[in-house]
Formats: C-alpha cells, sequence, structure tokens
C-alpha cells in the first residue's frame, strides 16, 4: 500500500501522495478512471471504505490537489467524513498519470457519453478513451463501464480493445444512485451488471458484492436500455407534472388543490409527482440518446423534451401576461442548482430562466445557498431589491423566509404557500 502524504510534482506524471516509480509501485485493486467527478469519487471512495486499494485516476490536478487535502470538491452526504477516514488509510491514491491504469486488474470508467448539437449521441468520448485505456491496460484486465451510455457502447468498446491488442474482459454497470446520496445508495440499491461472457460477469459481479447486497445480471445491451429507460420514465413523469401544471394555469385554477385531490389517499396516483424544473446532467441527455437510438426518434420523449425545456420560458410568459412588459422590474431567482441541497449548476434550468428573464428587459438577481459563482449575489440583497421572487431550486433554505405580501413564483411550492406562477 502507497501511504498518503504531501504531494510531490515531476511533471505529468505528478501524483497526490508519496511519488511511487511505476516499475516498483504497489498493486491496485481497482482504478476509477473520471474519479474525481461526482459519481467517480463517491464510489472511489465506498470502493476504498471496503477495504480495496483505490487509484483515482482524473486529469483535474486542482480536483486530485483538492481531494489529497481531505478537501470534497462538491457536496455529498457524509462523504466529508469518509473521506477523511479513507486517506490516512493508504488505501486510495490520486494521479493524473494514465500509466496508473497498469497497477489494477480492474478499471472502471465513469464517462458517459454526452449528446452533440444535434442532439444525438457523441460517441467520440470513448474513441479517445479507448485510446486512453489502451496503452496502458493489463492484459486481461476488466473494463467496467459506469456512466450511461448509448445502446452498443459497451461491445464497441469491447471491439476497439481487441483491434489494439488488448485482451479484455468489459462489462456494463451502471450507476443508478441520487446524487448527493451516492454513499447510502451504492450499498442499499441493487446493482446491474451487464455483461456478454460468464467471466466478465461474474468478475463485475465479485467487484460490485463488496458494495451492494444484491446484483442483477443482464446483457450488456439490456443493462445500456435499462439505465435510459430508467432516467427517461422519471423524466416523463416530471414532463407530465409540469404540463398538468399549465393546464391548470391556463384554466385559472389553483394546482395546489387539483394535485391534493389527485394524491391524497389515492395510491393509483401517489406516485405523480409535484411541478419543477426537470435538469441536471443526465435525465434530458438520456431521454435524447434514447429518442437518437429509435427508428420514430420517440415522440414521447421528444414531447417530454419541449415541456421540461419550456418550463423557464413558461415562467416568463405568465409573468408578462401579469404584468405586460417585464422592462426594468427587478426580479430575484432563489436557488441555482439544478435539484435541492445541491451545489451542482450542471444544465440547470435556473441559468435558462435568467437568461430568458434579461432578454425580456428585467434586471435580474440571483442566489444560492451552495453555489459558488461571482455572478451571484447575497440572498439578503436578493431579497431587498427584487420586486418579483423566483424559486429556482427548493432549497430548505427558503422554506423558513418571510415571503408575505411579496410576489413568489413558486411551482416547487417550497415556501408552503402553494404552487404559484
Amino acid at each position: 500500500m502507497v501511504p498518503s502524504g504531501p504531494r510531490e510534482r515531476s511533471g505529468p506524471s505528478a501524483r497526490v501522495g508519496r511519488m511511487v516509480h511505476p516499475d516498483n509501485a504497489a498493486p491496485l485493486d481497482v482504478v476509477v478512471l473520471g474519479g474525481g467527478g461526482h459519481v467517480g469519487l463517491p464510489l472511489s471512495l465506498a470502493f476504498a471504505s471496503a477495504g480495496l486499494h483505490v487509484g483515482i485516476y482524473d486529469i483535474n490536478e486542482a480536483t486530485l490537489e483538492r481531494i489529497g487535502r481531505g478537501e470534497m470538491p462538491f457536496l455529498e452526504h457524509g462523504a466529508d467524513q469518509l473521506l477523511a477516514d479513507v486517506l490516512p488509510t493508504g488505501l486510495l491514491e490520486l494521479s493524473s498519470d494514465p500509466a496508473v491504469m497498469a497497477r489494477a486488474d480492474t478499471v472502471v470508467v465513469v464517462i458517459g457519453t454526452p449528446v452533440d448539437e444535434f442532439l444525438g449521441p457523441s460517441m467520440r468520448v470513448f474513441e479517445r478513451a479507448v485510446d486512453q485505456i489502451a496503452p496502458h491496460v493489463r492484459d486481461g484486465a476488466l473494463i467496467v463501464l459506469r456512466s450511461t451510455v448509448y445502446p452498443g457502447t459497451s461491445e464497441y468498446v469491447a471491439i476497439a480493445m481487441a483491434e489494439r491488442g488488448c485482451r479484455v474482459d468489459v462489462a456494463f454497470c451502471p450507476e443508478r444512485i441520487a446524487e448527493g446520496h451516492a454513499l447510502e445508495e451504492l450499498r442499499s440499491l441493487p446493482q446491474v451488471v451487464g455483461a456478454d461472457t460468464p467471466q466478465a460477469g461474474d468478475r463485475a459481479e465479485a467487484l460490485y458484492r463488496r458494495l451492494a447486497a444484491k446484483t442483477i445480471r443482464t446483457t450488456t445491451r439490456e443493462a445500456e436500455l435499462a439505465k435510459l429507460f430508467t432516467n427517461t420514465w422519471r423524466y416523463m413523469k416530471f414532463a407530465i407534472a409540469n404540463q398538468f401544471l399549465a393546464i391548470a394555469d391556463q384554466a385559472g385554477v389553483d394546482y395546489t388543490n387539483v394535485l391534493r385531490a389527485v394524491r391524497e389517499d389515492y395510491p393509483r396516483a401517489a406516485d405523480l409527482p409535484g411541478p419543477g424544473f426537470a435538469a441536471g446532467p443526465c435525465l434530458f441527455k438520456d431521454t435524447m440518446q434514447l429518442a437518437a437510438f429509435t427508428a420514430d426518434h420517440f415522440p414521447l420523449g421528444q414531447a417530454a423534451m419541449q415541456i421540461n425545456e419550456g418550463m423557464p420560458a413558461y415562467i416568463v410568459s405568465a409573468l408578462e401576461r401579469r404584468h405586460g412588459s417585464l422592462r426594468g422590474r427587478s426580479i430575484g431567482i432563489l436557488g441555482m442548482a439544478f435539484k435541492a441541497e445541491s451545489d451542482d449548476i450542471r444544465a440547470s434550468l435556473s441559468f435558462k430562466l435568467r437568461k430568458l428573464l434579461e432578454w425580456a428587459g428585467a434586471r435580474v438577481l440571483a442566489t444560492d445557498e451552495y453555489v459558488t459563482d461571482d455572478r451571484l449575489v447575497p440572498l439578503a440583497e436578493v431579497l431587498e431589491r427584487s420586486e418579483i421572487l423566483i424559486v429556482g431550486a427548493p432549497h430548505r433554505a427558503y422554506r423558513s423566509l418571510d415571503l408575505a405580501g411579496r410576489e413568489v413564483v413558486d411551482i416547487w411550492n417550497v415556501t408552503g404557500a402553494g404552487i404559484r406562477l
């Protein structure tokens, strides 16, 4: 094991912790490629807490430096303490050198398939990943793809690695955790293990049984679709909730009462979510990947995307119907993260809302309880200077605000005064 310690630098192969020459370095049980991110870091910490010797490989050296100092680079419940517990054990090694992959029999790849400007999958990410992994991976290694991918990606990686002379097993084991609750859900939720050979499946299953009490075996294509279906179903449920809000608003009725009448003590509608911004790095992207995969381009998914992505515009339109022009009005946005109790702003619709309000001529002030951004101002300033307040992210801190007499747009009902446009 390599004990943790002060970071030393030696050009591009610098590591957090004691420098070890690759020829003399201790073996690792698993290397997590992209291990400094929202998916990779909690997984790395969970593996280390289970007794595995884990290598985190990430090209973001600033993030590695923070982790090496015992600082979490983002909010994740329980992760600060777990990081502090794991670092002194020597079970966690951080590296920006791809050669670290050669020290492990298992490499977990935490990179997803983004969508391009045509809302189709951008496979170039995995082409680059294969080029990066192939020169370093051990013969006979297990490659585990972790992030959501376009169907067929696992098979592509297996073939591409073989074409480069790499004899490896490939499995797809999708993450299914809620951001912010990864450490709890990695152990409480069953792990889907997608593999096309018994050996790859057995090896991946053995790895994740260190964390999960239950595993579910499928082929790689079945697992890829299962993950896309899961996120798309959630995205579509948010879309119908948002569509219902718009219908009620246009009918001039209080959607708070409608939703209560639908759900209260009625089990067959208990899973209807409340309205809100359906955003973040996964739901929109994965729905569009599924649309690109199907021959008819998945009209239900396309409709869900138009509804959810259109919510900021609907809010602006509702304000313009009420006030006429918004030009010169001061409007505050409470919460810029894409979800409650998070500092993650990736694909946040609050930023889209701010842009649309600015295009409408409003003076916009934005704040957030967790996000650090030079474009944001303190909550007190937003409350003091804003004529109209819009809840962008339903952080718990906004529940206790005294907003009596204020004009508030709160589609989440976080303020407890009802769903308001």
